[in-house]
């Protein structure tokens, strides 16, 4: 028979037979080297002998089985599609629709009726909208569908006892969150932008200050005495001090969020140099605590007192041109103190640094005002903000390094560290001028 004409199930015994003779002759024909020697086949009888006449049937019946493959293929592909077609014959023509009596048919055989409908077409209803609907009504849905389409839909008995289907009970949706996150508020960077930055070998910035300088020149007779001026110089040392900060964080942590170590990094970076604008400020001295400018003896105090805001800082910046010998640079201030600067209005209302609709310049006297907030409003500071009268020297910049503490190695941990040493160096105290009590 041709193998066109073959039956799946034909084909796929056929396909048997088939291999099993070409595995025997690769049988026999395999040598210990794992080569084949195909003179050694016997059990394709006395008429096919030697290696060409083997070689030539292997390929014959090779061939064979290749078309049996494809013939077999096609037909399981087509039971396949016989089979999906069944199915969706199924799916249409035998589900049971209310009113139908359980018979399978088209489905424009049957009018599918809302349950509005058959509750007003049911008995019940009309029994109880006859007697004036006194208590209410119950169904049941045994009295609006049929049995066998109750059975084959799984539905609860009773209207009035069926399980609200909501998101709290069924299934709850599916919300995709945001990318990126909401950053805290805190305070910015404020003053180290101003200071100017230096570096530094050294664990102490040490330096010669003249502390005693008498100009004692004067007019001479003649046959007079000159007169003699007077110099003294006195050794400075300001100390490079640690600022740091660390943060403990798990092995997973920094393995399951891609961006979680650049965050770390960026955030310990950031609170060091925050606490170094702090420190540059306010800082007491004590201790490990940088000496800030205010608390630096030798600056100078201008009190507010009955003066306004403005002249007090203005008197400020005379001090320092007459008595510090410097040239102002900056006044810094709290911003509730600015703010009301910002809003000084004139006898008759109009704001003397523009008008509400106007940014209006964040100056004073000529000079920009840095709005600082690490100390609170009622002080501010006028300097002289020059490498030759204040700097920051680093002995090391921000570092972040990463290490084990205690037992966080079993532990899958690790701790990050940030730090930073500086010294912070006033040469010229009287070229700083606080004002008090704005």
């Amino acid at each position: 028979m041709s193998i066109k004409n073959l039956t799946l199930s034909q084909a796929r015994e056929k396909m048997g037979v088939k291999q099993d003779e070409l595995g025997k002759v690769f049988t026999e024909a395999k040598a210990d080297d794992g080569q084949y020697d195909f003179n050694k086949v016997t059990c394709l009888g006395d008429q096919v002998k030697g290696s060409i006449a083997v070689a030539e049937k292997v390929k014959a019946m090779n061939g064979e089985l290749d078309e049996l493959g494809v013939h077999i293929e096609t037909l399981t592909a087509a039971e396949k599609a016989a089979g999906a077609h069944a199915d969706r014959e199924k799916g249409i023509r035998n589900f049971p629709l209310p009113g139908s009596g359980g018979q399978g048919g088209g489905a424009a055989q049957h009018q599918f009726k809302s349950i509005g409908e058959l509750v007003a077409l049911s008995a019940e209803y009309k029994s109880w909208a006859g007697k004036g609907a006194p208590q209410g009504l119950e169904f049941s849905f045994a009295d609006l569908y049929p049995s066998d389409f109750l059975a084959s839909a799984g539905a609860v008995q009773t209207l009035g006892q069926k399980a609200l289907f909501a998101t709290t009970s069924g299934y709850a949706p599916e919300v995709l969150r945001m990318p990126g996150f909401v950053e805290k508020a805190t305070r910015p960077l404020q003053l180290i932008d101003i200071i100017p930055m230096s570096r530094t070998g050294e664990s102490a910035i040490k330096y010669m200050e003249e502390t005693t300088r008498d100009h004692l020149a004067a007019e001479i007779a003649e046959g007079g005495t000159y007169p003699e001026d007077a110099y003294l110089f006195t050794e400075k040392s300001s100390p490079v001090q640690k600022i740091g900060t660390s943060i403990p964080v798990t092995d997973e942590q920094l393995e399951d969020v891609a961006f979680m170590e650049s965050y770390l990094n960026g955030r310990l970076t950031f609170g060091v140099r925050q606490r170094a604008d702090r420190q540059s400020y306010i800082g007491d001295g004590l201790g490990s605590n940088l000496l800030g400018i205010r608390n630096t003896p030798g600056i100078q105090t201008q009190a507010k007192g009955a003066d306004p805001t403005m002249d007090a800082f203005y008197k400020a910046m005379t001090k320092i041109r007459k008595i510090g010998r410097a040239i102002p640079t900056h006044h810094v201030m709290d911003p509730e103190d600015w703010q009301d600067i910002r809003l000084t209005r004139t006898a008759d209302g109009v704001y003397i640094f523009g008008a509400p609709t106007e940014a209006g310049p964040e100056r004073l006297w000529g000079l920009p005002v840095v709005q600082n907030d690490a100390d609170g409003a009622g002080t501010g500071l006028v300097g002289a903000f020059d490498p030759a009268w204040i700097s920051l020297s680093e002995r090391r910049g921000v570092e972040v390094q990463v290490g084990y503490v205690g037992t966080q190695f079993t532990e899958g941990k690790r701790t990050i560290r940030a730090d930073m040493r500086a010294a912070l160096t006033k040469f010229r105290p009287s070229a700083f001028c606080e004002v008090t009590g704005i």
